[in-house]
């Protein structure tokens, strides 16, 4: 087994602090500075990516089930502009809530809320519209999509 220095490496050590000189005792940073660079680099290259954000295109319902309109069922429409229609009636941002707290209100089990917006709208109004919704005590969202056959699949039988 070696020891850890060798004795000519003890003895120069030894010679040197009894010369009155001192071993260095400074922090070779070097390394420290070489790897705070790297990660500098890296969160800025990737900082852009994160803030630029990305653009989400809405699903498109494929084979999906008749559903008729039902009385029951609470709709909400968004069109391009953002305009609110609660139940097809128009509905200003600032009733919005009051209107879906006056609803919900009266549902105990039911407490589902349909939104339909159209596809060029930002998602942002819809979010924004859903934190309305969610505070007026909407428990459950449900997004009402156009029905459209698969291009390739053959026809339907009509549903009974």
């Amino acid at each position: 087994m070696r020891p850890w220095r060798t004795r000519r490496q003890t003895q120069t050590a030894a010679a040197t602090f009894a010369r009155g000189g001192s071993v260095m005792q400074a922090i070779n940073v070097t390394p420290m500075v070489d790897v705070m660079l790297v990660l500098l680099i890296i969160f800025m290259v990737v900082t852009p990516i994160i803030s630029a954000g990305f653009t989400a295109r809405l699903p498109d319902g494929v084979f999906l089930k008749d559903r008729p309109d039902d009385e029951s069922r609470i709709t909400l429409g968004i069109d391009r502009d953002g305009r609110c229609y609660l139940q097809q009636r128009p509905v200003a941002d600032a009733d919005l809530a009051a209107a879906l707290r006056q609803i919900y209100a009266t549902r105990t089990r039911d407490k589902i809320l349909f939104i339909k917006a159209d596809r060029g709208l930002r998602y942002q109004r819809i979010l924004e519209v859903l934190a309305t919704a969610r505070a007026a005590g909407v428990r459950t969202v449900g997004a009402v999509t156009e029905q459209r056959p698969a291009a390739d699949a053959p026809p339907r039988a009509p549903a009974d």
